[in-house]
């Protein structure tokens, strides 16, 4: 994730550094290193980020749809994956050992640059501007 992404997502949540600092767990100079660039954002903050924007005010509820509808995943893919699973089809993007049509992600960096260009992904975070 890029800084000026987090301090987006920051922005839009409402929150101040301190604030988004309590909520991560992190300290309030790891928000403002992240928002400067003077440091990396580890996956696990991304992750957070990510679920507490996509389960917002911001996030539109209307018309969720699961992401093996959206896709339209065979049988054999549906059978061994875990968002269909643990009936999380609209974060599906949110469990680093998810499978991308069928193959499974090791890695949240892997997982995540998947599903950046993924339509269900880019559903709920692009129509947020």
């Amino acid at each position: 994730m890029e800084k000026l992404r987090f301090k987006d997502i920051r922005t839009r949540l409402s929150k101040t550094q301190k604030e988004m600092a309590w909520i991560l767990g992190v300290s309030i100079k790891a928000v403002h290193s992240y928002e400067q660039g003077w440091r990396n954002i580890p996956h696990h903050v991304e992750r957070q980020i990510l679920f507490l924007l996509s389960r917002s005010d911001l996030t539109p509820k209307k018309n969720v749809q699961n992401c093996w509808d959206i896709l339209n995943c065979p049988g054999e893919i549906i059978d061994t994956c875990p968002a269909w699973e643990f009936q999380s089809g609209d974060i599906c993007w949110f469990v680093t050992g998810m499978m991308h049509r069928g193959s499974p992600c090791r890695s949240w960096e892997e997982k995540i640059q998947l599903c950046r260009q993924c339509i269900v992904f880019k559903r709920i975070f692009d129509t947020m501007g």
